[in-house]
């Protein structure tokens, strides 16, 4: 047995480590008599996410954004928002990689043949500017297709488990009942006003 507070390895009869004093004794009658509330779940590990069918796995994936909170509206502000935070920072690389470059070659201690890679250098902040742009498109025209199908299939599933659910109670048909031939204010009146009430 290890000793769990030096580590060193002791004999499974001796009641105290022989280097820091620690009580093995208890140390083993804790591990004897410990009780494990529940038992070892493979299906949450890893190894059996593996193994799962690509089906399987977007439908955890939905559950866990679900439980979450994250709805597909909001995935696509999200998505939104990161293209327009994109497309501001390649602006922004532009204008300073095109002003930072001019004062170079404005300095004069630039070789002719460099000056006109300088002078096209703030091209590089076209990139994230076109990422940035592409981000809201998907955000605004492909994401709200999805969006919708999203709800009309999410609808429909819906409208299917009631439907197939024998607990669920379908709402009644009231337009074969007969309206009632009296008011219920009349008899109300009737009765509150009792008999003795009447003869006044």
């Amino acid at each position: 047995m290890f000793c769990p507070q030096c580590g060193a390895n002791q004999s499974d009869e001796l009641k105290f480590c022989k280097l820091c004093g620690a009580n093995l004794y208890a140390v083993r009658q804790a591990v004897a008599t410990r009780e494990t509330g529940e038992k070892f779940d493979w299906s949450r590990t890893w190894v059996a996410e593996m193994f799962l069918s690509e089906g399987e796995r977007k439908r955890r994936k939905e559950e866990l954004e679900r439980l979450r909170g994250t709805t597909s509206e909001i995935q696509r502000s999200r998505e939104i928002k990161a293209g327009v935070i994109t497309a501001s920072v390649g602006i922004g690389v532009a204008i300073f990689l095109y002003v930072f470059m001019q004062g170079i070659i404005l300095s004069g201690n630039v070789a002719p043949d460099a000056v006109e890679i300088l002078r096209r250098l703030w091209v590089v902040g076209v990139i994230p500017l076109c990422i940035g742009i592409g981000l809201v498109f998907n955000g605004v025209v492909v994401s709200r297709k999805l969006v919708r199908a999203a709800s009309q299939a999410s609808t429909k599933l819906g409208a299917l488990e009631r439907e197939t659910d024998p607990h669920f109670l379908r709402s009644a048909d009231t337009a074969g009942l007969d309206p009632p031939n009296f008011s219920v204010t009349e008899e109300t009146t009737r009765h509150l006003k009792g008999p003795d009430q009447n003869e006044r």
